[in-house]
């Protein structure tokens, strides 16, 4: 695709380049020349540090920002419990069963994106700050002119599936829509709105507790392709001038919800310069790799972003992997991934079209929906897939177009919340016999073979 060509055209701009230490001002003159706190900053403003790791981390690692405000973030009351319902509680049920999802529902009432994300599966705890949470929104309504919201526990990865998001961000705006992503990092204040009022929002997130995204290593494929930096999409500084409204400032903390007020906008940053920032990807841009000759490359070829562990190099604590539409070329080869054993566990979900080893339809794996298989939960083609895989004709195919589904690897066991289990109502019962219990007794040994393999007479 190259570009994805969006019906809702761009609203911002945006610098580029993935983990680039950026600059940028609303107003010129604004941004210290030379140093980062300087006895008074210009126009009167505050500088405040947003550190995203320890001050002590390797260079090339490190990711802080100075941001030059109207009124410090510090200037907010006490915060206090909010009710959340649990939603964020990261209490798991660990079920070594294959789980898939129907589509995920809105709510009748109205919903903003605080009250309308809910946590699914997981593992860690984010007061260790260790371990991934999955989120399903569902979101027909913008947040409320004069709230925001952060999360203490951790980088949250958006995935929308339906509806285009117009995000404010103390460093600037973004538009995120189907067949984009976007990192809203630890700590970092948003607001979510309803590009359009009458499309309401729908999608996956994935929190990530432990570290931050990075960019895979190419190894053997050198310097390009995959998704490259340069594709990137940071904000540029775009500040409110607020010091007179009171504004309402949740907190996701530990797995729970608290609340402050403040009287000044959190959205009052006029410059900034710095590594840690939210950012945006277009899927379209990803540029795929796959082979021209034999046998089917392992999905780890398609990762977008990765958060690895420092002890077990290639080994992550979370994977974001796509399946864009592609040319399938392979001779001799069943095309569909194989059926497998991971020590890794997916959870995959689906923003449109089918997905080439899955059946579509009632029951089946649909847009908006989702699927879990644990560690060492075997899992493969249905028997649809099978067949129709194992009889084609092997000729090259673009395979996946219309569609793009999607995958949040991790080295962790996922549990599932008692949300993700019961209140969602939406886990389909019968997902392991429907998929692969009418796979049929294809083997065919010669007729002077006896059952312990060796030939009559010998």
């Amino acid at each position: 695709m190259r570009v994805t060509q969006f019906d809702l055209p761009e609203r911002y701009e945006y610098q580029t380049g993935f983990a680039a230490n950026l600059e940028t001002e609303a107003i010129p003159g604004a941004l210290p020349i030379g140093q980062n706190s300087p006895q008074k900053c210009p126009y009167g403003l505050y500088a405040e540090k947003i550190s995203g790791t320890a001050f002590t981390a390797p260079r090339w690692e490190n990711q802080q920002t100075w941001v030059y405000r109207i009124i410090p973030s510090a200037a907010h009351s006490t915060f206090k419990p909010a009710d959340s319902g649990g939603r964020f509680k990261t209490e798991f049920h660990h079920v070594p069963n294959q789980q898939r999802w129907d589509p995920f529902d809105f709510a009748e009432r109205e919903v903003d994106w605080v009250d309308g994300l809910n946590l699914v599966a997981g593992a860690g705890d984010p007061s260790l700050k260790q371990g991934v949470g999955y989120y399903i929104y569902a979101v027909n309504k913008s947040m409320d002119p004069k709230t925001a919201l952060y999360s203490a526990d951790g980088d949250m990865l958006i995935v929308p599936q339906t509806g285009a998001m117009d995000i404010q961000t103390e460093m600037g705006r973004l538009l995120v829509r189907p067949n984009e992503i976007v990192v809203i990092p630890r700590g970092v204040r948003y607001r979510v709105n309803l590009a359009d009022e009458s499309s309401p929002l729908r999608g996956y997130v994935l929190e990530l507790y432990q570290g931050h995204f990075q960019l895979p290593e190419l190894g053997p494929i050198g310097s390009n392709c995959l998704a490259n930096a340069r594709d990137f999409q940071i904000p540029v500084a775009a500040y409110e001038h607020d010091t007179k409204s009171e504004w309402t400032i949740y907190n996701k903390f530990c797995g729970e919800l608290f609340r402050a007020k403040q009287m000044h906008t959190p959205f009052d940053v006029v410059a900034w310069e710095g590594r840690y920032y939210p950012y945006k990807y277009d899927l379209g841009r990803f540029n795929t790799i796959g082979t021209i000759s034999y046998d089917h490359p392992d999905p780890s070829l398609n990762t977008v972003l990765t958060a690895t562990t420092n002890a077990h190099p290639g080994t992550a604590i979370a994977d974001f992997v796509i399946f864009p539409p592609r040319w399938l070329v392979a001779e001799d080869t069943f095309r569909p991934p194989s059926y497998h054993r991971n020590v890794m566990s997916e959870f995959m979900g689906l923003i449109s079209g089918s997905y080439i080893a899955k059946g579509g339809g009632k029951g089946g794996f649909q847009a908006a929906g989702a699927s879990l298989h644990n560690c060492m939960s075997s899992h493969g083609p249905d028997l649809a897939a099978f067949e129709k895989a194992s009889n084609e004709e092997l000729k090259p195919v673009k395979v996946g177009e219309g569609s793009m589904a999607f995958m949040f690897e991790s080295c962790y066991m996922v549990g599932i919340t008692e949300w993700g289990l019961k209140s969602c109502q939406k886990l389909q019962e019968n997902y392991s016999e429907e998929s692969w219990s009418e796979l049929k007794d294809l083997f065919q040994p010669p007729t002077n073979l006896h059952r312990d393999g060796h030939e009559n007479g010998q």
